[in-house]
């Protein structure tokens, strides 16, 4: 086994090797310029050498910025565990719902051009969101139907309020998470007014505004983004997020080329056996579902969140205003809202939820560590990302894991990282 791991580790670093004149994302400093730890940076090596060799993952890109340099850049193990492809430093993820904070950032920016205010209905946009009627269940299973108390504001969209629900996850065992279709259905079976008038006649799982709910909200803010700036989401994105910050392969359709270098999984998820796949490698979607439908490398990914943390800037390119980038990054769940962010992953004790990525608000409760102010969010394939004012850190990890073992990686991966740091 040890043989093994060795060996896997020399891969992996001569993979780093072979990569390394490609552009970086970034500028790059040294490890110990940074703050970090050679040996401690190192145990991402030997973690991910481990992890390959047992297979459990096919292969990730780790991005590791600190003060705007990028201090690791790697490529480890596969791209395409079947065909044996070696993972390359321009791997295109799917992103899953690491979506929702791009699609964020372009309501943001219509909210900063005075077009998508906060307190705006969501029915002044579609009007069927003004019917909608709560299901309340009862004690023999049957569903009641109630009025909404106030109406769905573009607000509880950003911060997951509106009530809307995801169906299809293994914490959605209600009847009223069986009328729901799962995260990317309504994406790849039709175009945004089909989805629209298929998620309106639902029935709203909680009062808009009274609890955290995980859900198709970030979905219907896309959609309000495409029907405020009269573009598709992709196109509005490419504009005003994508292309200013040099994102190059970030889209919601990728194209031949890019389609050689998506990162996929397993055939069969490691823990248990079962089959598994990533539906939108090879199903093309009807519409740009804002919640979890786009493709990006790690490198563009780690320039949006290294935009974030500067307060909205990058490279002279300006996307949102240092104030608007605070609002979105403070949590936005006051105590009069339930808040279930760590129902969704178990490492979020002690978070609240922004507008779309979550907050940190305090010391210990999480599993890892971190500072109060790290935002963050995840995606279902195995991506990741998160930002630590305090620390000026930015990371972001790229695999194709779309199993319960992408929570390990999370884990496991800002464990190293915060270890590795000595000052």
């Amino acid at each position: 086994m040890r043989k093994i791991v060795i060996a896997a580790a020399a891969a992996a670093t001569c993979l780093a090797c072979n990569i390394a004149h490609a552009a970086p994302p970034l500028p790059e400093a040294s490890a110990h310029q940074a703050g970090f730890s050679d040996q401690g940076l190192a145990r991402l090596d030997d973690f991910f050498a481990r992890e390959i060799a047992a297979k459990r993952v096919p292969g990730a890109v780790v991005a590791i910025a600190r003060d705007g340099k990028l201090v690791h850049y790697k490529a480890y193990g596969q791209l395409d565990p079947v065909k044996g492809t070696a993972m390359p430093i321009d791997a295109v993820f799917a992103l899953a719902s690491m979506t929702k904070p791009m699609a964020a950032v372009a309501g943001l920016t219509l909210m900063e051009q005075g077009r998508l205010p906060l307190q705006a209905k969501v029915a002044e946009y579609y009007p069927a969101f003004a019917d909608m009627k709560v299901g309340a269940q009862q004690a023999d299973g049957s569903l009641t139907m109630e009025p909404q108390a106030r109406p769905i504001f573009i607000h509880d969209l950003y911060r997951h309020t509106s009530g809307l629900m995801y169906g299809g996850r293994p914490d959605s065992a209600s009847a009223l998470a069986r009328l729901y279709p799962d995260g990317t259905a309504p994406a790849v079976e039709g175009d945004t007014a089909a989805f629209i008038d298929r998620i309106s006649k639902l029935p709203l799982v909680h009062q808009p505004g009274t609890e955290f709910e995980y859900g198709f909200s970030i979905d219907v803010l896309g959609a309000v983004v495409e029907k405020v700036s009269g573009q598709r989401l992709g196109d509005y994105l490419a504009a005003n997020v994508w292309k200013p910050l040099g994102m190059k392969e970030a889209t919601f359709h990728p194209s031949d080329a890019q389609r050689a270098r998506l990162a996929r999984p397993f055939p069969n998820d490691p823990l248990t056996g079962k089959p598994q796949a990533i539906k939108l490698l090879d199903t093309p979607t009807r519409f740009d579902c804002g919640g979890a439908c786009s493709f990006a490398t790690v490198g563009d990914y780690v320039r949006f969140g290294q935009m974030l943390l500067n307060g909205g800037e990058l490279d002279g390119k300006r996307i949102l205003s240092p104030q608007t980038v605070h609002h979105m990054t403070s949590n936005h769940l006051g105590t009069e809202i339930k808040n279930n962010v760590a129902a969704v992953e178990p490492h979020r004790a002690g978070f609240g939820f922004g507008l779309a990525v979550a907050v940190r608000t305090s010391e210990g409760l999480s599993s890892v560590p971190g500072n109060p102010g790290e935002f963050t969010w995840n995606g279902a394939y195995g991506t990741q990302f998160f930002c630590d004012p305090k620390e000026r850190l930015v990371v972001v990890v790229g695999t194709a894991a779309p199993g319960e073992l992408r929570k390990y990686y999370r884990e496991n991966v800002q464990d190293i990282v915060y270890g590795a740091m000595v000052k």
